[in-house]
């Protein structure tokens, strides 16, 4: 099942950080993505940006138990980056999902199972009955972040 979120662009310069970027809509090497770009900095203990969607335009929790994980295309400049999911049942921002990966230069295909997500600051298991928001960061490093993705959809290899 294909997912169209409505991203966003967030950063570090909530909590005082001076990283600096942008969410876009565009085509990328012949494909029409969703593209983050910006530079990532430490200064003023910062150290991120992302683009982030609700999964349900309220916010609500969305039912994925039916479903196994995630799967997407990626095209950047080399560099790490971040999947991060958030449930209902985190309540703190530095709370997550996550899973790294790498976007080559080139479309390539990222598969996110939700049982090798690793959760960061919470003993609360994965609970994909109450999946509230997605994100890709770029994160952690000062570095120049450009990221696109296309083709979201959920992994139905559950029976």
């Amino acid at each position: 099942m294909q997912l169209d979120l409505d991203w966003e662009f967030v950063a570090d310069t909530v909590m005082g950080g001076v990283s600096q970027g942008r969410v876009t809509r565009e085509t990328v090497d012949g494909r029409d993505a969703a593209r983050l770009t910006g530079q990532v900095s430490l200064d003023n203990d910062g150290g991120f940006i992302q683009m982030a969607a609700d999964l349900d335009p309220y916010g609500r929790p969305v039912d994925l138990s039916a479903y196994s994980g995630l799967t997407f295309d990626a095209f950047g400049n080399g560099e790490s980056y971040e999947l991060r999911l958030r449930t209902a049942d985190l309540t703190r921002p530095w709370q997550s999902y996550r899973m790294s990966f790498t976007a080559p230069p080139r479309w390539t295909r990222v598969t996110a199972p939700f049982a090798e997500l690793d959760a960061h600051r919470t003993d609360a298991p994965f609970d994909p009955a109450r999946v509230r928001r997605l994100g890709i960061l770029a994160v952690g490093r000062a570095f120049a972040a450009d990221v696109a993705i296309t083709g979201l959809a959920l992994l139905t290899t559950k029976p």
